[in-house]
Parts: structure tokens; sequence; C-alpha cells
């Protein structure tokens, strides 16, 4: 698939697209639950995004097909002088796809995305399985700076 990559925001007729390509890898399999209809969760998840204005759930468009997302979340904080900081996250590219520059020039995007929302910085968080990603994020410029830690708080 050829052509100019066009990045804007999701529209509920892109979340099945979106919830695929979420679901088709190891661990996004055992997270998701992608199935025609998609369940009630989705559009509901997708309307709070809508709602919010910090929060922007992203696709990458070629050639009228969707290719790629990501959610960028801008976070008020304290820290850094009162700096805005930005999180990215569930960054996907469609699996035939990956490695032909798609992903570059999505997190590329999201950089200058979030430079000019003000953001002072932009994270991430990555599965310490996904060892390709590491190489990717830190071909961009990523530091492996923090341990990350979670807690599942809901069944």
């Amino acid at each position: 698939m050829a052509g100019p990559l066009e990045m804007r925001l999701a529209t509920f007729a892109d979340v099945p697209e979106i919830v695929r390509m979420l679901a088709d890898d190891d661990l996004g399999k055992t997270r998701e639950d992608y199935r025609l209809p998609l369940p009630g969760c989705y559009e509901e998840a997708f309307d709070l995004i809508q709602k919010d204005p910090n929060v922007e759930l992203v696709v990458a468009v070629q050639a009228g097909q969707v290719v790629g997302t990501l959610q960028l979340i801008y976070i008020p904080s304290l820290s850094y002088q009162g700096g805005l900081r930005a999180q990215v996250e569930s960054v996907r590219v469609e699996a035939g796809l990956r490695s032909q520059g798609i992903g570059t020039k999505m997190m590329n995007w999201a950089m200058e995305r979030s430079r000019l929302r003000g953001a002072r910085l932009l994270q991430l968080t990555t599965d310490q399985s996904r060892k390709a990603a590491h190489r990717f994020y830190e071909r961009l410029g990523f530091k492996a700076s923090h341990l990350g830690m979670k807690i599942k708080l809901k069944q």
C-alpha cells in the first residue's frame, strides 16, 4: 500500500479497525474482545474519549485505509514547573505493513502534535516482552528512564 500518510482524529466508524489492530498480537488477543458487532464497552470508551479535551484517539490512513492508531493523553502536572506532559498509548501499525516507516511517521506526528499542545515531554510505556518495540522507540530518541508498574483494579 503506497501513498501519503494522513493522521486524523478517529471517528466511531474507525473503532472496529482500531480494536482489530489492538487485538492482533500475543498481548492484545488476551485483553481485547474483537468480534462484530463489537461489544458495547468499546462504544462507551469511545464516547468518553470524545468528550475529554485532553484525550485524542488518532488513526493513520493511507490510500483510504486505516493502517495505524495511537492515543494521546495530555496530563497537567505540577512537576516540570507546571509543565504539561503527553502520554502516548496503544500504538499499533497494521501487521502486514510494519517496517515500512508508518510507525515512525506516526510517532513523529505525535511528538509534533504534543509540542503544539505545549507539552514539555512525551512519555510512554511498553510491555517488557515487546523487544522490537523497545528498539523502535529507542531509534526515535526515547530513553528507558523509569520503571513502570501497574496493578489491575477490575477483573
